[in-house]
């Protein structure tokens, strides 16, 4: 029953009618992106998803993985797996060129990612950590770090991993006290502990890279004294052969609700004498490059919130058309599906249309970074990399929530059966729920899309994207049969402003309040922000309907999306935005309101 297939019709269609693959296979450096290839390797990465990833799912959730002494095992084909991924090039699919990578777009690479998310969120969490690394290689790390190290990270013949968490030191990083001590021969040696390190350890690859903040002994206190690095785990000889293993190992792995394939570590680091480590960057401003990690991981973990939710959607669907119950409210029938239960076809739909907005915002946002790397036009690469900085914590926070509010759907269509492990659906319920933590609550994204991203720029940005969502309300209200739609846009967008225009009169004189309203705003603007481009989708899927498609089912699926947004979720806009008003009422609520 848990099969998964790639929503290929849906990632066309985003892709050439909103995010535009046509212009952006136009940008320099991206002209392997033209969208028949596009579509080529997308069908490829969906066999791949399906076919070698998606049956062990189930695997890496029952086996989970175990440490056996100081060894950590991964499940039964997660070796397998990681080899035929690293052989077939899907690793490399969007790192540079440069270190054997195939430099394709992010926009691309996105919907790639969702498949293996949808297929394996545990097992995709390990290349996943390649892609933030190299970045931050890329940007910080000294050349003769990027020329041992790169080539093989992009090649897969070594993994990769992020060790910042400590037991006192969760998103407040300027708590961390990992030691280095620095030891007069251009290397360090770190001591301490890191927890909830993902893929901390494991015998997948060759050697793993870990990168580590620590703070020096003499380094300023808080988040200016903290430096990155890197810390292999065997040593690495001068022509990048393995030397010895480094003072560093895996301690314990957590027992979590989900996700029981990929492997959560504490690590200890200088046990024995010191974990050997080179700095990234710049000493005591590690901070700076760990936030190049952390937004490609927040990015990530976007595009993790649809590819699970589209796989318990994909799940919900075959059992309602499969399950027969109960007797039909209209005609009366017995023995038909429950999928032709009006109640079971709105939960359906209700998925359906979340996901297809969910898709549609984090492919925009792939398609911005596309712009910002490589349009040649540079205030139109400025515009799209504030755009981009805005819409980051939104669709880590917005998506991540949406996406586990359709796991949850998905066991109510099964009903009881949904709450037994057999069945399988319960798996992505429990899955999907870590997306809303890891890489940053979604009241930390809140807080970051208020406080850094929202009134640091006093509202520039915003209203810029305000005016974007206006001028397709304009554009849309031209077309008679999507002027309600139109109407409800223009709506959502004064909505947005209100709120925004609240937050920023209260101001940094007003934290309490600025925080106390950062989450609503945070769904807010998800919904604005979807609504725009579900709003967009319908007014090309009835262009394209004047065409006389080959296609012309599917097109009318996005209208009917359209018409089940603005009905069901764009009214919503107007509660959220009057929550984020009245929060300065609620900030000065007394603590007793939930002490007692």
């Amino acid at each position: 029953m848990d099969s998964y297939g790639a929503p290929l019709r849906d990632m066309q269609f985003i892709l050439d009618k909103l995010v535009g693959i046509d212009a952006i296979a136009a940008l320099p450096g991206c002209a392997d992106a033209e969208p028949e290839l596009v579509y080529s390797i997308l069908e490829e990465a969906g066999k791949f998803a399906s076919g070698v990833l998606a049956p062990l799912n189930k695997v890496g959730d029952v086996q989970g993985c175990r440490l056996d002494g100081e060894r950590v095992v991964t499940p039964e084909g997660w070796q397998e797996a990681w080899d035929q991924f690293v052989a077939s090039g899907w690793l490399g699919l969007s790192l540079p060129a440069e270190y054997g990578g195939q430099g394709l777009p992010k926009a691309l690479s996105a919907p790639v990612w969702e498949m293996w998310f949808a297929a394996n969120q545990a097992f995709a969490m390990l290349p996943q950590l390649t892609l933030g690394q190299t970045e931050a290689l890329e940007l910080a790390a000294s050349e003769a770090i990027k020329g041992l190290y790169l080539p093989k990270i992009v090649s897969g013949e070594w993994a990769c991993n992020m060790s910042l968490t400590e037991p006192q030191a969760g998103s407040d990083l300027a708590a961390i006290r990992m030691r280095a001590e620095d030891a007069g021969d251009g290397s360090y040696r770190l001591f301490g502990q890191k927890i909830f390190i993902s893929y901390g350890d494991h015998e997948l690859a060759g050697n793993i890279v870990h990168l580590v903040l620590a703070r020096l002994p003499d380094a300023p206190p808080g988040i200016k004294g903290i430096s990155l690095f890197l810390v292999p785990k065997f040593l690495v000889n001068a022509d990048g052969s393995l030397g010895a293993k480094n003072d560093v190992r895996a301690v314990s792995l957590e027992h979590k609700m989900g996700i029981h394939g990929s492997p959560t570590c504490t690590m200890a680091y200088g046990d024995a004498g010191g974990a050997v480590g080179y700095l990234v960057g710049e000493l005591n401003r590690g901070i700076e490059t760990m936030f190049v990690m952390m937004n490609d991981a927040r990015f990530g973990v976007a595009i993790q919130g649809v590819g699970v939710a589209e796989r318990a959607y994909q799940m919900a669907l075959r059992y309602a058309d499969e399950r027969v119950q109960g007797r039909h409210a209209v005609s009366g029938e017995v023995g038909q599906p429950i999928a032709r239960h009006a109640e079971v076809k709105r939960q359906l739909l209700a998925m359906r249309t979340r996901l297809f907005a969910m898709r549609a915002l984090v492919y925009t946002a792939a398609g911005w970074f596309d712009h910002a790397n490589h349009n040649p036009d540079a205030a139109v690469a400025e515009r799209c990399r504030r755009h981009i900085d805005l819409l980051m914590p939104i669709l880590k926070g917005w998506n991540t929530e949406t996406g586990n509010i359709v796991c949850d759907d998905a066991i109510q269509v099964f009903g009881g059966m949904g709450f037994v492990e057999e069945t399988g659906v319960a798996q992505h319920y429990r899955d999907s729920r870590v997306t809303r933590i890891y890489e940053g609550t979604t009241g930390i994204q809140a807080i970051d899309l208020v406080g850094r991203k929202i009134l640091r720029d006093k509202g520039v940005t915003l209203r810029e994207l305000l005016a974007d969502i206006r001028a397709e309300a304009t554009v849309l209200a031209l077309i008679p049969d999507l002027a309600g739609h139109a109407r409800m846009l223009s709506v959502n967008a004064g909505d947005l402003e209100r709120a925004g225009e609240f937050l920023l009169a209260s101001g940094n004189q007003r934290l309490d309040v600025v925080h106390t309203a950062a989450q609503p705003f945070l769904h807010l603007c998800g919904l604005v922000c979807a609504g725009w481009r579900v709003a967009q989708a319908t007014r090309a899927a009835h262009a394209a309907l004047a065409e006389t498609p080959d296609n012309a089912d599917y097109l009318r699926g996005v209208l009917a999306i359209g018409e089940f947004w603005f009905a069901t979720y764009a009214p919503q806009v107007r509660a959220w935005a009057e929550t984020v008003v009245a929060s300065a009422t609620l900030a000065t609520l007394p603590e007793s309101a939930f002490l007692a």
